[in-house]
C-alpha cells in the first residue's frame, strides 16, 4: 500500500471521529490542491501552511483557471477528481462548480473577519484575496501615463496594447465580462481596440513579459503581477483607471468527494486566517481581512472605484463572451 494511500486513510479515519473546526484542528494526511496561483507563490503558501499543520502534506496541480476547469470536467466525466481543494481566480468558475453540485459546504468556516460579499451564501466557497485588473505600461516607452481605459483606444496606444485572453485566464473572463456589461464600454470598446491593432496573449503572464521586455507598451493585467515586477526593477508602472477596475477574489473551496475532509478544512481555515493574509500582502495582494493594510505602494482599497459585475449573467453568457472575444482577437 502506498504511503499516500496510508496517509489518506488515516485522514479519513480521523474525519469519522470529528466534525467542523475540531476536525480541521486535528488534520493530518495528504490533500491535493488545484490552483491558478503562480507556482512560486503556492510553494511559499504550502510551506507556511505546513508550519501550522505539519501533519498535512499538500500536492499541487497548477494551471490557468480555464485549463484547470477543463481538467476538472474531464476528471468528473471519467468518474472523479483527485483534487480535494480548489483555489482559483474567480467566482465565475466557482459558481459553475457549485451549480454542478461539486462543492462541499463548510458551515463552520471561520469567516468572522471576512466581508460578507466574499462569502458564498451557502458557505461552499470563500474569497481569499482582492485582485484588480488595470493598465500596465512600459516607462521606457511611454512618457505620458494613461489614466483612463479610453486612453488605450488612441491609435498609438491600441497598436501597442496586449491583453490576457478569457480563453486562458479566469481573471480575463471577469474583466471582459465586466467591461462589456458596462454601457460606457460594451463590445464596441473591444472592437475599437481590435481595429486599432491590439492583440491578446494567453494569461496575464504573457502580458507582463511582453510589456516588461518592451515588445508592447501597454497591457491590461492583474495588479500584483505588475506591481511585483516593478518592485524587482522592471521598467513598469501600474494604473488604476479613473472609470474603475474589475475585481476577482481568488476563492477557495473543498470538492465533494474529498477523502480527507479534515485536512481540506484546515487549508480553508488557514487561507482565511491572519497568517495567510499577511503572506498575501507580502506577495502583493490586497488582503480580505478588514483593517489590514495593503501592500506598500497600493492605494487603500476603499478609495478604488469598482466596476459592477453581474456574475449570474456572466456565468450564463461565458461561452458567448469567449466566442465574441475570439472573433475579434483570435485564439
Amino acid at each position: 500500500m502506498s504511503r499516500r494511500l496510508v496517509s489518506r486513510l488515516a485522514g479519513l479515519a480521523a474525519g469519522l471521529l470529528l466534525s467542523g473546526s475540531a476536525l480541521a484542528a486535528d488534520a493530518s494526511g495528504a490533500i491535493t490542491l488545484y490552483t491558478s496561483q503562480p507556482n512560486d507563490q503556492m510553494t511559499a503558501v504550502v510551506e507556511a501552511f505546513r508550519k501550522d499543520y505539519p501533519a498535512v502534506t499538500v500536492e499541487i496541480f497548477r494551471a490557468g483557471t480555464t485549463e484547470l476547469m477543463a481538467k476538472l470536467q474531464a476528471e468528473f466525466a471519467a468518474g472523479g477528481s483527485p483534487a480535494d481543494v480548489v483555489l482559483i481566480a474567480d467566482t465565475i468558475a466557482m459558481t459553475q462548480l457549485k451549480d454542478a453540485d461539486r462543492l462541499l459546504p463548510y458551515a463552520d468556516a471561520p469567516v468572522e473577519n471576512i466581508p460578507a460579499n466574499l462569502v458564498d451564501a451557502d458557505r461552499t466557497y470563500f474569497g481569499t484575496k482582492l485582485l484588480t485588473t488595470g493598465i500596465v505600461y512600459n516607462t521606457d516607452k511611454v512618457k505620458t501615463a494613461p489614466t483612463s481605459w479610453n486612453d488605450l483606444k488612441a491609435a498609438d496606444a491600441a497598436s501597442q496594447l496586449i491583453m490576457p485572453s478569457p480563453l486562458y485566464s479566469g481573471a480575463a473572463v471577469v474583466h471582459v465580462g465586466t467591461m462589456t456589461q458596462d454601457p460606457a464600454f460594451g463590445w464596441d470598446y473591444y472592437k475599437a481596440l481590435a481595429d486599432g491593432g491590439a492583440v491578446a496573449g494567453q494569461g496575464n503572464g504573457t502580458v507582463l513579459e511582453a510589456v516588461a521586455r518592451g515588445e508592447k507598451s501597454y497591457g491590461m493585467i492583474v495588479d500584483y503581477m505588475a506591481m511585483n515586477a516593478k518592485a524587482k526593477g522592471s521598467p513598469l508602472a501600474f494604473v488604476f483607471p479613473t472609470e474603475g477596475v474589475s475585481t476577482i477574489t481568488q476563492p477557495v473551496a473543498i470538492l465533494k468527494g474529498t477523502d480527507n475532509e479534515g485536512a481540506a478544512k484546515a487549508f480553508v481555515d488557514w487561507q482565511l486566517g491572519k497568517a495567510a493574509q499577511e503572506q498575501s500582502v507580502a506577495q502583493g495582494y490586497f488582503p480580505v481581512i478588514e483593517g489590514m493594510a495593503p501592500p506598500a505602494g497600493y492605494p487603500d482599497p476603499k478609495t478604488l472605484t469598482v466596476l459592477p459585475t453581474d456574475s449570474a449573467a456572466l456565468v450564463k453568457d461565458e461561452a458567448d463572451l469567449k466566442m465574441q472575444f475570439s472573433d475579434l482577437f483570435g485564439g
